[in-house]
């Protein structure tokens, strides 16, 4: 069993910065009135730090699983908390100044800034996909947490690559033109402007797409996936069937294909405009195909075996 001691410290250090900065976030919601692009100005950085903290030490244990490359995949971690570190700093002092961080061109120093978040942006993208190509070498015994590990990793990378759609000038941005000179270039929303109705806590739109959804549900398949698979494990011994390795292999790939289908279902739904909140019946009949094709290969995996073991796995890949 590894100790958490032995994960990437520099991950470690900079999540638990992040709980830090969670709680600051919260106190400033509930104290700092102000609203910036429709929402308090203390939320970005909330949402941000409670995110970060789960995606640094997901990263953090991932790193300890590597058998060739330690120490690139050291250095690649390192980068990636320098990366989303500064983010961060540029997110909290634009709230101190009472502006908004991504989209901002309203001033050269604003843009400046916004261009320099958008660099640790790509430098955190290519760290994770060092550590992903890392972990694809990487020899991890059990194939279930193989399977777990790299399809969250890959699955998150993609999440995450969707934040370079959203700086795209949008539909109303290049209709207008003047993007030149424009205060704001780039958007969350699709087909409706930033700021409008939102949902409460993620403050995604009501109104229209929102490209934060399929952004924040990839990205986040980096916990959901071996964190899946670690409750195959703790049931094992309650579960005859989830003793089988092959069955919790089996299981942990039609997770992670129904969980790629989510995110393809929620990417879709945003570009067409369509809020998360309001899906159409094409949507819902997308969303019961992937529902009964889920059920299906659940119901296929956990088919009985004639030479199951008895004795519960043990997996002394995944369980920190």
């Amino acid at each position: 069993m590894q100790s958490w001691r032995t994960w990437h410290r520099p991950l470690v250090l900079f999540a638990a910065s992040m709980v830090v900065m969670s709680v600051v976030g919260a106190v400033g919601v509930l104290v700092d009135d102000r609203v910036v692009a429709g929402a308090a100005i203390w939320a970005k950085p909330f949402k941000f730090a409670v995110s970060f903290v789960a995606y640094a030490l997901a990263l953090a244990w991932m790193l300890t699983l590597l058998t060739r490359g330690r120490r690139i995949g050291w250095w690649a971690g390192a980068v990636v908390a320098l990366a989303c570190a500064g983010e961060m700093v540029i997110i909290t002092g634009q709230v101190i100044r009472g502006k908004r961080s991504h989209f901002n061109h309203a001033t050269p120093f604003d843009s400046m800034l916004y261009e320099a978040m958008a660099a640790t942006v790509v430098v955190l993208w290519a760290g994770t996909l060092v550590i992903a190509l890392l972990l694809l070498r990487a020899r991890i015994a059990d194939r279930a947490s193989a399977w777990a590990v790299r399809s969250g990793v890959l699955i998150a990378l993609v999440g995450a690559g969707f934040g370079f759609l959203m700086a795209q000038p949008s539909a109303g941005q290049r209709a207008a033109g003047g993007l030149d000179t424009a205060d704001v270039v780039g958007a969350h929303s699709v087909g409706v402007p930033d700021g409008g109705p939102s949902m409460p806590l993620t403050g995604w739109s009501t109104t229209g797409g929102d490209l934060r959804v399929p952004h924040f549900i990839g990205m986040h398949a980096l916990q959901v996936l071996p964190l899946f698979l670690l409750a195959l494990i703790l049931l094992a011994p309650r579960v005859a069937r989830l003793r089988d390795p092959r069955v919790r292999l089996r299981l942990v790939l039609v997770a992670s294909g129904a969980y790629a289908a989510v995110v393809a279902l929620v990417t879709w739904q945003a570009l067409r405009g369509q809020p998360l909140s309001h899906p159409d019946g094409v949507t819902l009949a997308a969303a019961g195909l992937i529902l009964a094709a889920t059920a299906a290969g659940a119901l296929a995996a956990l088919r009985p075996h004639a030479s199951a073991p008895s004795a519960p796995a043990q997996n002394k890949e995944l369980v920190p």
